[in-house]
Order: C-alpha cells, then sequence, then structure tokens
C-alpha cells in the first residue's frame, strides 16, 4: 500500500463524515491527514508508531489508525461509516465539482445512489433546478460519468455501437479485400457485454498482430480464419453453442459456404437473424412461420411516452411534435410526470389542464399528425395512481410506474403493481422492475402473475427502449404473447434525441420474438384511436 492509497482512505473518511454531517474539527483533522500523507517522503508503510507519529500534521490518533490501515486494511471509524453508506454514493465521490454536501443532496432529496442513478437523472434534465446545481453542473457530470462509463468492465450495448461502426469503417477501408464482420455478443445484441468481437478472413500473422496492437486500447476481440471458413465461422461466432449445435448437425461443415443464409438453406431452415439465435425461441418461430412478422424499427407508427417541458423534458411540447412529425411518426402520445414526481416537476393539475388546451390547439395545427393526452402516473406506496378519477378520465391513456421507494420485497412491490394494473385507467404498465441497466438492480417481482394480471385487465406492456433501461426484460416477451398481452415500445424520451431510443426497444424486442401484431405502436393513427376507444374501461 502506497502513501497516495493511504491518503486517499483519510480523505475518503473525511468525505463520509461531510456527507453524514459529523464533527466539523474530525472532519478537518482527516482532510489534512489526507493532504499531507500525500507528500510525505519515505513510505508510510514501513513505518513504525513512533516515527507516524513525529511526522508533520500526524498526532497520535492519525498515526494509530495509519497502523491499522496498514495492518488490516482498513480502520473502525472508516468501517463504520462505509456500513451505513450505499456502496454507490462511494462511487460518486470520484466525480469531480461535487462534494460531499451536494451528494447529501441527490441522495437525501432525489434518492440518488449510484453512478448510473444519478445519470439517468441527468439525462431526465432533474438537476437543473436542484439548488446548487443548474445545467452546467448537471452537463459537467455528465460528460464525467459518460467517460467512467466507457471504461467500466462492462458496457451497455448502445455505449460501444459508434466504437463498433469506427473499427468497422477503418478496417474495411484499410483491408478492403478481406471479409470482416462484427460477431458475438455484439452482433447479438446483448443489452449488456464486455466487448465488440470482430471475425476477419486473414491468415497472415503480421496483419492479425498489426490489427490486434492497434486497438489495443479498446475493449475489442479479434478472431481470424481462412477466407473459405469465413460464413461458417461467422455464424457459429454469432449463435450460441445450443443454437450452432442444432444447425451442426444438419450441415457440411467442410463445405465453403458464401453466405450465411446458403448454411441455413443447407439445413432446411429459414434465415435467422443473430438476434435471436441464443434466444431460446428461435425454432418456435419457425414452427409458427412468424419469422417474416419479427418487429422492425420501421414498423413503429407513434412515439409513445415522451416528456416536454411541462415536466422534465428538455424540448416544448410543439417542438417535440414538429420533431416526432419530421420524423415520419404518425402521432405521439405525450407522457408527461405526474404531480407526486416532485424531481421531475411533476404537473399538478392545473398544468394537466393547460397541457390538455396546448394540445388541441396543436392537433389543429398539425393535423393529421396527432397528440394524445397521456401522463405517466406514478405508482404510490400503496399501489394508487396520484390523480383522482375526475383527472384520470381527462387522458386518453395512462402510464402507471414506480418511481419512487423502490427498495422494496417483491410482496411490496407485486402489491403496488397489481393494485394499478387492476386501475381502470391504467394503460400501459411503465418499465415494470425500475431497472437501470449496470446501475440499479430491478426490484422483485413475479413476472408470470404480473403477466397473468396485464391479459385479465387489458392492459399493455411498456418496453422502455431507454438503452439504460429496457425494461420489460426481453425474455418475458414469449409468455407475454402467450398471454395475448400487448407490448408498447416506448422511448421515455426526455429529448429530440431520445426519440431514437426507439430502435433500442426494437433491437430487445426482437431478441425476445417479438412480432409486429403483438406491438402496441405499430398501430396507425386511427387504428391506434380506435384501440384506445374500444378499450376504455371506463
Amino acid at each position: 500500500m502506497d502513501n497516495k492509497t493511504i491518503a486517499k482512505y483519510f480523505s475518503l473518511t473525511a468525505d463520509l463524515m461531510e456527507l453524514h454531517g459529523e464533527n466539523p474539527f474530525k472532519i478537518k483533522s482527516y482532510e489534512y491527514a489526507g493532504r499531507s500523507l500525500r507528500n510525505i517522503e519515505g513510505n508510510l508503510f514501513e513505518m513504525d508508531i513512533h516515527t507516524l507519529e513525529n511526522l508533520q500534521g500526524i498526532g497520535k490518533n492519525i498515526a494509530a489508525k495509519i497502523m491499522q490501515l496498514c495492518t488490516t486494511g482498513s480502520f473502525e471509524e472508516l468501517d463504520a461509516l462505509l456500513a451505513k453508506t450505499p456502496s454507490g454514493i462511494v462511487d460518486l465521490f470520484q466525480l469531480k465539482g461535487i462534494g460531499p454536501k451536494k451528494i447529501a443532496q441527490l441522495w437525501k432529496e432525489l434518492d440518488i445512489e449510484s453512478i448510473g442513478e444519478l445519470e439517468y437523472a441527468c439525462n431526465e434534465n432533474r438537476l437543473i433546478t436542484l439548488k446548487g446545481f443548474g445545467a452546467k453542473t448537471q452537463l459537467n457530470i455528465l460528460e464525467q460519468i459518460q467517460f467512467i462509463n466507457q471504461n467500466a468492465n462492462y458496457f451497455l450495448w448502445c455505449n460501444l455501437e459508434e466504437l463498433a461502426n469506427e473499427i468497422l469503417v477503418e478496417l474495411t477501408t484499410a483491408y478492403p479485400n478481406l471479409l470482416i464482420s462484427t460477431c458475438g455478443d455484439f452482433r447479438r445484441k446483448m443489452i449488456t457485454l464486455e466487448k465488440i468481437d470482430f471475425l476477419i478472413a486473414e491468415e497472415n500473422k503480421a496483419i492479425q498482430e498489426q490489427i490486434n496492437l492497434k486497438y489495443l486500447e479498446n475493449p475489442v476481440q479479434f478472431h481470424f480464419c481462412k477466407n473459405d471458413e469465413f460464413y461458417l465461422k461467422l455464424l457459429e461466432k454469432s449463435s450460441d453453442a445450443e443454437h450452432f449445435g442444432f444447425l451442426s448437425f444438419k450441415i457440411d461443415e467442410s463445405k465453403k459456404y458464401t453466405s450465411e443464409k446458403e448454411i441455413y438453406e443447407d439445413a432446411n431452415l429459414p434465415f435467422l437473424v443473430p438476434e435471436i439465435r441464443d434466444s431460446k425461441i428461435e425454432f418456435k418461430l419457425i414452427e409458427q412461420n412468424n419469422l417474416q412478422n419479427l418487429i422492425e424499427v420501421n414498423d413503429i407508427k407513434g412515439v409513445v411516452h415522451a416528456h416536454s417541458k411541462y415536466s422534465d423534458g428538455a424540448n416544448s411540447l410543439k417542438d417535440l411534435a414538429l420533431y416526432c412529425k419530421q420524423q415520419g411518426f404518425e402521432y405521439l402520445v405525450i407522457s408527461d410526470h405526474s404531480k407526486s414526481a416532485f424531481y421531475a416537476d411533476g404537473m399538478q393539475v392545473e398544468k394537466v389542464l393547460k397541457q390538455h388546451e396546448e394540445i388541441e390547439k396543436l392537433n389543429t395545427e398539425l393535423f393529421p399528425f396527432k397528440i394524445f393526452k397521456s401522463i405517466e402516473s406514478d405508482i404510490l406506496y400503496d399501489g394508487n395512481l396520484d390523480y383522482d378519477d375526475e383527472i384520470l378520465q381527462t387522458f386518453d391513456l395512462v402510464i402507471a410506474s414506480i418511481h419512487s421507494q423502490l427498495r422494496m420485497n417483491e410482496e411490496r412491490a407485486m402489491l403496488r403493481l397489481i393494485k394499478a394494473i387492476e386501475n381502470p385507467y391504467t394503460t400501459i404498465l411503465g418499465h415494470p422492475t425500475g431497472r437501470l441497466l449496470l446501475s440499479r438492480p430491478a426490484y422483485p417481482i413475479n413476472h408470470q402473475k404480473i403477466i397473468d394480471a396485464c391479459a385479465a385487465n387489458n392492459v399493455c406492456i411498456e418496453i422502455n427502449a431507454n438503452p439504460r433501461r429496457l425494461d420489460i426484460d426481453y425474455k418475458w416477451i414469449d409468455y407475454c404473447q402467450e398471454k395475448n398481452v400487448l407490448i408498447s415500445i416506448n422511448p421515455d424520451a426526455h429529448n429530440l434525441a431520445g426519440v431514437h431510443d426507439i430502435k433500442y426497444g426494437v433491437f430487445a424486442a426482437r431478441k425476445g420474438g417479438l412480432l409486429k401484431e403483438n406491438t402496441l405502436n405499430t398501430l396507425t393513427k386511427d387504428n391506434f384511436t380506435k384501440y384506445l376507444l374500444d378499450n376504455r374501461k371506463v
């Protein structure tokens, strides 16, 4: 343990003390120790207690802590502070520009306990109006978080997308005669992964080494093969073992295939896209003759679940609607936050009525494009929605979501969700598990019972297409379809760019085998309107 590491432990102790509002004089002593220890000559780890006590700025108390730290790897005060601090909070101290007091504010006022939750809050503009923060601080925090995410061991698929495309362009430009493709988890569009895999038809060891060295600093792995083996290797490395093992019994592995499609034809099977080569439902889709009906991005006709400046969105309702129209969508379901979402400037009743007036005007102005009146209504701790029936009935549809008190057991989570599903005004269940991928675990639920309840109450389920959520998990889509529960692929957009997150929801939905006809927002505007009218329960 070097001096800088020892110093960091004391600085961390000072930060945690300030976070928990402890004695300012004790805080200053640990702060001073942290600064002083960095500049000490000689290895602290090798010093005896008497030498430590006589160092400038280090008294008997701090010296004893150093000895304990060097012996056991920690000391009592630090252990006690860590025990009452969520581990994710400690990670926030690595962010520059926000000290312990601001972190305590984020923790206590916004219930933020991890870097991932803070990133999500920044993307939803929740720090802009928070006292002592503002737009500049929010942007600074977000940029730092994005840097941290880029250097994590695991990545969201969306965080590797740009890098994968850049490398692919560079490689195909530098080696135009080589067969090159992504493969592995990236090509199968796994929602989280450790690296990007590439397959290259190149046997020259010098070129292989040159490519490996060029991208040494990136989370990538290169696989090389003979030119005439390329497509068979590509299919193998873009499938799980079970999928490829099934195919290997039906084909001639010594044959020189010229495409993946040819391999499937040789196996007397239709071509299966990489996304479903590990889903365990690919052959069920073949049996049902439904591969051609697998959902595609262009099938989505309307943007369901987006936020405007009426709550925590970055854009006006009009600008958001115009943008959706320009992107070729037929309708927008505006779903700002409800009144209980104080952290997101949720809409009080007066603001709801004001928004409805603007929607009426914009629907005349933007015709034939249509804005549907919706709300993302908070599911309260007792399972009720946070508006009276008098207000709920003014919406065309209601998305019911849990945003607060997320740390709960399965019994409490199920009570809240089932009660909300049974509310006659609930149209769509939003992000059912509350997870933030790689940042916040899902609260425990019985998926089967939730889906059954949605089927019984004619409630759709959202795939929240924000790539940090992708909730409901795609592995439950097949059961949703069995129960005739429609899926709505919703971007949960908080700015114009967020509208395009729909594609990530579609990618996940395809992995689960979602069919176009089982997707709510593949309906045209007129059919969507009809669906809402036909299924209105009150």
